[in-house]
């Protein structure tokens, strides 16, 4: 064994490349942080310019390593990066680049690396561009300058800021990690010299250590506070939509909280809107951007009516601050308390506590079928390409459902109109379902029969987006039970998601294509079943007494063109608060009130086929697989365990071929079975010398004919096709324990 300079151990005629071998845990390492700038170019685009802008950079990394010292590496990614982000702040709204911008910019660094998800950042398409260069090229530069320690800890800097954004998964940060401890491993051999040995025991550390990270997280936390954990037909609730999180995943069957949440004092009933998101992944909804200090906020841009609500909080902590959509003033002394999202919403800067109350004054849009109808499509500026984004995964069967199924509208409204009313008749109302494994909208238009208002109104949503129409996701309460004139108790089953259209001097107005009598039904079945049950907490404020209806009046109702609450429009769906059924129920998870319940699809078996449905694994399950496999592998390589199965089998199994070669084979496995069983033949000692020195311990006669048989093929080359066929014969006999026949 002599260990080659260039890197190689040789052992015999074989040769170890513990160079190329550190070059690949470098890709691997790259990989592990380059997979989350794929997952942003895929839901925002630029799929293809990443990938040219990634190979640049291979190419580029390994063709100056030849040239340039280790030092130029830094300075090139250094003015790679500077180059990406001073594109990437120039498209950013705001005046990014003024010097008054600078502590923005500073703060929204601090913000990713405590645990904002580059999903969140507006312009995250540009800036995975613009830093995607400089993080492929300066470990890659640094590998082929076999500088492997610096290449090590550029990448794993790289792989350390997308484990604090919280946007890496568990398994790609393990990975890289692993890549990096690779990279500083066979670096070390490929400088100092290596062993065969020590590549055994280093593969299969690593392995062990992936394997071990399935049972035992090595990444607390992983992506960044998904509201709705996905996964599976099901799921444990580690958020909920009332928390106005950032990130709202879709997940399967949820089991409704009917408890109390807060009550609401106000002079019309309305949605009370919580958040809402305008970046759809495929799989949940993102709220880009952050929040900023709170401020009186103008009117929609239309005419609109006032509603003026004091909530009060019912539950031990509530990370949200419903209210009517557009909340424009928040009154009495709760304002330092409060911030606004990017999407205009309400954002408590600490948890409300039981019992505590808040007042807002909302602005609500009112409007008409006929006034929407009317409506121009000269969107704001920015505002048309945020609230149409889909992922490059939207499949164009989507696209084409979305189209016919408006073919006959002319305009935006009676296009969503006929989305909300095509959802409504098409497909069944239940908590009970499955979560897709690919995107929820596609899934759920083309594959599933039924599901919740989670499904509908993101179908909804991209259904519109595909057709350039902007909306978004929207998610809070429906206006709860109505105990008195002016209140409203609002439970947990009341949680709600719907969408949100924006018309050209109107503003935002929701639309809700969730069957409302199904909801209703399903709400007072969950209701009633904990009233006979006793659980605590479901009535308030006389709600057990049923719901208060006003007495009938003998005026005339109003022939204004402008609805107002209550009313009913003469199109299905619910346009603004005219169009707000203040019964119906709702059905997204609250976090701190809600169990969730696993819905399992089982087909009984029978004799004409059926069984329990199987799901394909999945890309990490699959990978887990390999890697268990190939530490299997080299472990049974390093123990001996090959070698020793081999043997096995050539002592037991032999081909044939022509006669002599099959004699003179069952000869070597007499002889290897002799030497076992007793001894092996000694140098010198000729195959009939050996078989008569071991008659005295019992060898019988089958090991002297298989002898015989030998000598005839060995030395007179001349054996049949059944003396041969005897003679392994007689050695499967002996080999497999079988006693001689008489």
């Amino acid at each position: 064994m002599s260990t080659a300079t260039d890197g190689h151990l040789d052992v015999g005629e074989t040769s170890v490349p513990f160079h190329w071998l550190a070059v690949a845990a470098t890709a691997v390492l790259i990989w592990s942080y380059l997979s989350v700038l794929y997952r942003v170019t895929n839901v925002v685009g630029g799929k293809s310019d990443l990938a040219l802008l990634v190979a640049g950079a291979l190419v580029a990394g390994a063709v100056l390593a030849r040239k340039l010292p280790a030092w130029t590496a830094f300075v090139v990614g250094g003015g790679l990066l500077v180059a990406g982000l001073f594109g990437y702040y120039t498209t950013v709204p705001g005046a990014y680049l003024a010097f008054s911008r600078v502590g923005r910019i500073v703060a929204d660094n601090v913000a990713l690396l405590t645990g904002l998800s580059v999903l969140q950042m507006r312009g995250v398409g540009t800036w995975a561009l613009g830093v995607a260069p400089a993080t492929v090229f300066v470990p890659w530069y640094l590998v082929f300058r076999r500088q492997y320690g610096l290449a090590a800890a550029t990448g794993g800097l790289a792989l350390g800021f997308f484990v604090l954004t919280g946007d890496v998964g568990s398994f790609a940060t393990l990975v890289g990690v692993l890549g990096a401890l690779g990279v500083v491993a066979f670096g070390t051999m490929a400088r100092y010299g290596g062993t065969v040995a020590q590549l055994d025991v280093l593969a299969v550390a690593m392995v062990l250590m992936i394997l071990l990270s399935t049972t035992v997280s090595l990444v607390p936390g992983g992506r960044a506070s998904p509201i709705l954990p996905s996964g599976g037909s099901g799921g444990t609730a580690t958020g909920g939509l009332v928390s106005n999180d950032r990130r709202v995943a879709v997940q399967g069957s949820i089991d409704l909280s009917p408890k109390v949440q807060f009550v609401v004092n106000a002079d019309r009933s309305s949605y009370w809107r919580v958040g809402a998101y305008d970046r759809y992944t495929g799989s949940d909804w993102v709220r880009t951007g952050g929040n900023r200090d709170y401020r009186p906020r103008s009117s929609p841009p239309g005419e609109d009516y006032r509603i003026r609500q004091t909530i009060t909080v019912r539950r031990d902590a509530m990370k949200a601050m419903p209210a009517a959509w557009k909340p424009v003033r928040v009154v009495g002394d709760d304002k330092g308390n409060v911030a606004l999202s990017s999407t205009g919403g309400l954002v408590p800067q600490r948890s409300l506590g039981k019992n505590e109350s808040y007042s807002v004054v909302s602005r609500v849009p009112a409007t008409t079928p006929r006034k929407l109808r009317d409506a121009d499509t000269n969107y704001p500026d920015g505002l048309e390409s945020r609230y149409t984004q889909l992922p490059a995964s939207t499949s164009d069967r989507v696209k084409r459902k979305a189209a016919a199924v408006t073919s006959e509208a002319e305009n935006p409204y009676d296009k969503a109109v006929a989305v909300e009313q095509w959802l409504e008749r098409n497909k069944e109302y239940s908590l009970e379902v499955d979560k897709p494994s690919g995107s929820v909208a596609d899934d759920f238009v083309f594959e599933m029969e039924k599901g919740y208002c989670v499904y509908y109104a993101t179908s909804m949503v991209v259904m519109l987006r595909s057709q350039g129409i902007p909306a978004r996701f929207v998610t809070g309460y429906t206006s709860g039970q109505r105990v008195s004139e002016d209140e409203w108790v609002v439970r947990g089953v009341d949680s709600h998601a719907w969408v949100e259209v924006y018309f050209p001097d109107v503003g935002w107005v929701r639309f809700d294509p969730t069957p409302g009598e199904p909801r209703v039904d399903a709400e007072q079945q969950r209701i009633e079943t904990a009233r006979e049950d006793d659980v605590s907490g479901v009535d308030t404020s006389g709600s057990e007494n049923g719901t208060w209806t006003p007495e009938p009046t003998s005026t005339t109702p109003s022939s204004s063109t402008t609805p107002t609450p209550g009313e009913n429009s003469t199109t299905s769906g619910s346009v603004g608060d005219p169009r707000v059924d203040p019964n119906q129920p709702n059905d997204v998870v609250d976090p701190g009130t809600t169990n969730t319940t696993t819905a399992t699809s089982v087909t009984t078996t029978s004799d004409e086929g059926g069984g329990i449905p199987v799901s394909p694994p999945s890309t990490e399950q699959l990978l887990y697989g390999g890697l268990a496999l190939f530490g299997l592998l080299v472990a049974a390589r390093r123990t001996g365990t090959f070698e020793r199965a081999y043997r096995a089998a050539w002592m037991r199994w032999q081909p044939r071929k022509d006669p002599e070669a099959d004699v003179e084979r069952a000869f070597e496995r007499l002889e290897r079975y002799l030497a076992g069983q007793h001894r092996a033949r000694r140098p010198g000692e000729t195959p009939r010398e050996y078989l008569e020195a071991l008659s005295h311990v019992g060898v019988d006669d089958r090991a002297h004919r298989v002898g015989t048989l030998y000598e005839r093929a060995r030395y007179a080359g001349e054996v049949s096709r059944e003396q041969a066929d005897e003679a392994v014969s007689l050695v499967n006999d002996l080999v497999r324990g079988r006693s001689r026949t008489s």
